[in-house]
C-alpha cells in the first residue's frame, strides 16, 4: 500500500498525502494485556494455541534476511522504519535456535526468509484476522474466540484479491477521513498478482475503510479489502502491526 490498488480519487483511492499514525498508541503494540515476550528457543510454527502469533520487530535501522539459518546468502536487506515510517515487523513462522523464519512483505506473496533473533524484539498477539472472500466477510479472532465480524468488499475478477497468509505492516491515517480510504488503512505484506505497479507504487494490498459502504458485499476494488469505517476503527484501536491476516477464497 505504498500506493493503493485503487485509482486516484475514485472509490477506494488513497489521497496523495497520508499520515503515519502514532503506532504504539493506536495499535497497542506493547499492551501487556494482549502481548507478552515470546520464547526464542521454542520451535514449531509461528502460532500456538497458548501463545498466539509471534511478531518480530526490528531493533536497529535495518536487517539482513538470509536464505537459511546462519547462511551466507542474503535475500534482502530491509530498512527500519519502512518506507511509510512504521517499525519494520515480521510474522514469525518458526524458530530454530537463534534464528527466526519470517513471512516477508515482498513479492512473490508467501516469501519467507531467516533473521537473527538478537536483531528483533519478539512479542505475541492473540489476535488474527480471517477474511472469507466467498462469504464477503471478515472475522477477528482473539485466541479461539470470534470477537468482531463484518462485511467486506474485495477485488474484481480483473484485479482479484489474492488468497494467502499475510500480516499488517503499517497503519495509515488518510488526510481526509471522509475520503474513499475511510478513517484508517492497514498495509498488508502481500501484493496484487495482476498489477505489478499501481499509481507509481508496488501494488501493495491493504485493509481499509471506505466512504461508500454500499460496495461492501461485492467485488469493487483493485485487490484491497474494504471494511466499514466503524470496523477498521475497531481494528486500529486493538490490532498490532504483525497481526496475521488469512485471506481465503
Amino acid at each position: 500500500m505504498r500506493r493503493s490498488l485503487m485509482p486516484r480519487r475514485t472509490p477506494g483511492a488513497l489521497p496523495a498525502l497520508v499520515t503515519v499514525v502514532a503506532l504504539t498508541a493506536v495499535t497497542a503494540c506493547s499492551s501487556p494485556s494482549e502481548e507478552g515476550d515470546a520464547d526464542p528457543g521454542t520451535t514449531g510454527t509461528g502460532e500456538t494455541a497458548t501463545e498466539g502469533a509471534r511478531i518480530a520487530t526490528v531493533l536497529g535501522d535495518g536487517i539482513d534476511v538470509l536464505a537459511e539459518p546462519g547462511g551466507d546468502t542474503v535475500l534482502h536487506t530491509l530498512a527500519s522504519p519502512n518506507d511509510l515510517g512504521a517499525d519494520r515487523t515480521f510474522l514469525v513462522q518458526q524458530v530454530q535456535d537463534d534464528w527466526l523464519e519470517v513471512l516477508l512483505p515482498v513479492r512473490p506473496n508467501g516469501s519467507t526468509g531467516w533473521i537473527q533473533a538478537d536483531d528483533v524484539e519478539l512479542t505475541v498477539t492473540a489476535y488474527r484476522v480471517e477474511i472469507d472472500m466467498a462469504e464477503f466477510s471478515f472475522a477477528v479472532l482473539e485466541g479461539g474466540e470470534e470477537v468482531r465480524t463484518g462485511p467486506i468488499g474485495i477485488g474484481t475478477s480483473e484485479t482479484p484479491t489474492p488468497p494467502g497468509e499475510y500480516y499488517f505492516t503499517e497503519l495509515l491515517q488518510p488526510s481526509d477521513p471522509d475520503g474513499a480510504y475511510g478513517v484508517y488503512a492497514f498495509g498488508l505484506s502481500g501484493h496484487s498478482e495482476t498489477l505489478e505497479t499501481f499509481a507509481g507504487g508496488p501494488g501493495q494490498l491493504a485493509v481499509h475503510g471506505t466512504d461508500d459502504e454500499s460496495g461492501l458485499g461485492g467485488e469493487v476494488s483493485h485487490g484491497c479489502i474494504r471494511v466499514s469505517n466503524e470496523d477498521v476503527t475497531w481494528m486500529a484501536e486493538r490490532l498490532p502491526l504483525g497481526t496475521p491476516v488469512e485471506i481465503t477464497g
